[in-house]
Order: structure tokens, then sequence, then C-alpha cells
């Protein structure tokens, strides 16, 4: 064999067993980098403390605001309005909690980051998937003080212990399975503040043109058939229920059914489009 076949086997030789590599990734170890990377965003989180503002300021904010400016005008008083609203103050601080995903991917990718992360044999979902384990822990913190703040105001849910553990538990899946549309919004995206003003424009319509705040019966017509196939809706109605009279109805399948169709497309479409950048 000559010199220069030499050195051609040589230069292609690494690519290949990284390639190979990736090819024979296994379940087990796709699971095993992915919590990798999820105890990665964590020490970041550690590290950068004021990522939990949102999380724990907006509870606290929301609730007490919309509960002694709201209360009166649409239920009567406070204590008659809060197990209307807690459940909508849920659904919104979880979804504005996953809004971060999406912002704080594509920074990530901005600084080069990523750039490490496509000379490694790992499988190209992990580091995607696992900042997004890692905010299980933000969109359980946020849950449970709401729940708490709502207490302190006067909010006392029928449903008991494990009626509110539901909520929370449907509220922190709901919130995961949406960060999968803001993931993808963070790779097709061209900066962070790109991302974030997309994704406020995906939330806010989503959360207010709901019933989080206000009975659905108060709405126009009109508005009334966009909040019953919103999924925010489905989403409050079944924390309601869990909640304030401990029930599971269907109002908690429809809601797992909409986070399982979330992940079905915009998982692959994140990974995708997160694979066009390397």
């Amino acid at each position: 064999m000559s010199a220069i076949g030499v050195l051609g086997e040589q230069r292609v030789r690494p690519a290949d067993r990284v390639a190979a590599a990736r090819r024979r990734i296994s379940p087990r170890e796709v699971v095993s980098q992915t919590m990798t990377m999820a105890w990665r965003a964590l020490k970041k989180m550690r590290r950068n403390p004021e990522q939990f503002f949102d999380v724990t300021l907006q509870p606290i904010l929301f609730t007490a605001m919309f509960a002694y400016i709201f209360g009166g005008a649409i239920a009567g008083d406070v204590r008659s309005y809060l197990p209307l609203m807690i459940p909508g103050i849920l659904a919104q601080t979880v979804l504005t909690t996953c809004m971060a995903t999406g912002t704080q991917l594509r920074e990530d990718m901005e600084k080069g980051v990523f750039d490490r992360f496509k000379s490694l044999p790992m499988a190209r979902i992990a580091p995607l998937a696992g900042p997004m384990v890692a905010d299980l822990v933000r969109y359980a913190i946020a849950a449970t003080l709401t729940f708490g703040m709502g207490i302190a105001v006067g909010y006392r849910p029928d449903g008991g212990a494990l009626g509110v553990l539901g909520a929370i538990l449907l509220a922190i899946v709901s919130g995961w399975s949406l960060a999968w549309a803001f993931t993808w919004v963070g790779t097709i995206a061209r900066s962070a503040q790109a991302v974030q003003g997309i994704s406020m424009m995906i939330m806010f319509p989503l959360t207010f043109l709901s019933n989080a705040f206000v009975p659905e019966a108060s709405l126009p017509g009109w508005l009334q058939a966009f909040v019953r196939v919103n999924p925010v809706s489905h989403m409050v109605t079944a924390a309601r229920d869990l909640a304030n009279k401990g029930t599971i109805s269907a109002e908690v399948g429809w809601t797992l059914l909409a986070c399982l169709v979330v992940v079905a497309i915009f998982a692959p479409l994140s990974v995708r489009s997160y694979r066009r950048h390397l």
C-alpha cells in the first residue's frame, strides 16, 4: 500500500469510527447521555440562580394580583374566585416557565456549546432532551409555589393533597410536552431574542384565550368556540377537576393525549432541525 493510501485511510478512519459509534448507540445509552446532559443543565442552574426568578416570583406575584384585582369583579369576592383562578395560574406559570427552554437552547447554540457536542459519539436527542429533563425541577417548583400562594390567600382545594398532587403532576407533564414546541422554535430562530418573541406570541393567545381566568360562559360565542378546542382549556379544566373535586375526569385523558401528540410532532422536528446545524 502506498504512503498516500495509508495517510488517506488514517484521515478517514476517525470520522468513520465516530459515525459507527453513533449508529451503535443503544436506548440505554441514549437515556444515560440524556441524564448526563440533564445534570449539566442542573449545574448550570445552580451557578445561575437568576434562572429561578421567573419560577419563584411569578407564581407569587400573579396569584396575588389576579386574586385581589379580578376576584371581586369576576366572582364577587376573592375566596370564591380562587378555585377558578389557581388552576389557571398554574397553567400560565408552567407554560411561561417552559418558554425559557427554547431561549436557553438558542443561547447555547450561539455560544458554540453545541459545536463540541457534534464531535462526540452521542445521541442527537440528548443535548435537547437533557435540559428539558432538568427543567422538570423548575416546573415542580413553579407549580408548588402556585398552590402554596393560593392556600396562603385563602384557597382550600376540596380535592385534598392527592388532588393537588395530581394537578401538579399534570401541569409538569403538560409543560414538558409543550417545551418541545419551544425547543423546535429555538432550533429554527436566528437569535435568543427571536425565540423569546415567537414564544410569547404562542403562549399568550393560548393562555388568555382560554378558560384559565374567566368562566367560558362569560365569553362571546365566537370566542367560546376557540376556547373549547384550546388545549390549555382542557389542561385547566382537568387541573380544576383534580384539585377542586379530586376526580380524574375525561379532561385529564384529553390533556394527556394532547401532550402525547405535541411530543410526537415536535420532538422529531426539533431533532431534525438540530441536525441541520451540525
